[in-house]
């Protein structure tokens, strides 16, 4: 009684395939889509303000004559 057949060891029924929910073909496909739909919408959302930031201005800036150099 000590040995058992393979068959009687298994759980459940031997002839029984697993149901995926998705394909295992198309599983890194769809993984790549939802990357990059999150990466989109990241970049959406980061994108929408409606001023830019500027960043510091070097000392004794003055908009002005800067505006007169260019035009010049």
């Amino acid at each position: 009684m000590a040995k058992k057949n393979k068959k009687e060891r298994q759980i459940g029924k031997p002839n029984e395939e697993k149901k995926h929910l998705i394909n295992p073909k198309h599983k890194n496909t769809i993984w790549t889509i939802i990357i990059v739909v999150i990466l989109l919408i990241f970049f959406i959302v980061n994108n929408t303000r409606s001023v830019p930031d500027h960043g510091p201005y070097p000392p004794n800036y003055n908009p002005k004559t800067a505006a007169e150099r260019i035009q010049q």
